[in-house]
């Protein structure tokens, strides 16, 4: 390695004015099990000091901006040379017909739906992927394509890693972005649903996916758990309830519009929009003074 290179490997980059800087200060980048589930793709690269380097740069606020592409992430990062280098994070998006197969599961469990058509993302969304046979994450390094024009000979770079950083951070704010680059924005999965989910939706979805098994729950009968009838089982174990305000504010009152009727001169919508804000204001103030006191216990 000559002395020029090692000198250039010690420089420290250029300083950058409004940059996007983490929000996490320390340890782990993420959230969410989304941002988790990615940050830990970029983890399994084994890219060592590069890694630590591309935390950094994020978290200095080095990188000047993102945007996120169906298939594509182009970013610009500011690094020791005077103009920024351009990153490129390549994700091949998923064909029409694996949009259909995983629209059609999605549309065919209502808590999925429901919470979509809402503008929410389901925490076990992956599940719909799986039953479909498709991967909504990575699997490995090679399912990426990256590319940055700095000099560095090594890929990913430190520059690709602090780009890979902030976008766990950003779908943390909005996980949609994961459906949009592959392939599918929020207003498409939607609109796609709803259309799935409309009347005379299940000759559609006989047509598209063909009949949906459903695997019959077996239970015994009452007589033979007479003996743990009262005592929770171990399902309750992995219960974890976070009540926390929607995305979006009276989402379904939205898409249905004005009611077809009035109170005086107040639509009934617009009342009933009034007493949700008010019952989920004190549903999140009670949750939040039981967790105050299960925690001082």
């Amino acid at each position: 390695m000559s002395p020029y290179w090692s000198y250039y490997e010690r420089a420290s980059p250029k300083a950058v004015k409004n940059g996007l800087k983490a929000k996490s200060k320390r340890g782990s980048i993420g959230e969410t099990w989304w941002s988790k589930r990615w940050v830990g793709v970029l983890e399994s690269f084994d890219l060592g000091a590069r890694l630590t380097r591309g935390r950094s740069y994020a978290r200095k606020g080095q990188v000047i901006s993102i945007d996120v592409e169906p298939g594509m992430v182009r970013a610009k990062v500011q690094g020791t040379m005077s103009k920024p280098y351009d990153v490129e994070i390549k994700l091949k998006p998923l064909s029409e017909a694996d949009w259909e197969k995983v629209t059609v599961a999605m549309a065919s469990k209502a808590v999925f739906a429901a919470r979509l058509l809402s503008g929410e993302m389901p925490q076990n969304i992956e599940q719909a992927f799986s039953d479909s046979g498709i991967s909504l994450f990575p699997k490995k390094g090679d399912d990426l394509l990256t590319d940055c024009s700095c000099p560095d000979w090594s890929n990913p770079c430190k520059h690709i890693a602090a780009v890979y950083y902030l976008l766990a951070e950003q779908f943390d704010r909005d996980p949609f972005l994961i459906f949009k680059l592959r392939g599918r924005t929020k207003e498409e999965i939607v609109e796609a649903l709803r259309s799935l989910r409309s009347a005379g939706a299940a000759q559609d979805l006989d047509k598209i996916s063909g009949p949906i098994s459903l695997v019959e729950d077996k239970k015994k009968p009452l007589e033979e758990c007479l003996d743990c009838f009262w005592q929770k089982g171990s399902e309750l174990d992995l219960l974890e309830v976070n009540p926390r305000g929607p995305q979006v504010q009276n989402a379904v009152l939205k898409r249905l519009g004005d009611a077809p009727f009035s109170l005086g001169s107040a639509n009934l919508a617009a009342l009933l929009a009034k007493a949700y804000g008010i019952a989920g204001r004190a549903a999140l103030q009670k949750a939040a003074g039981e967790a105050e006191n299960r925690g001082q216990q």
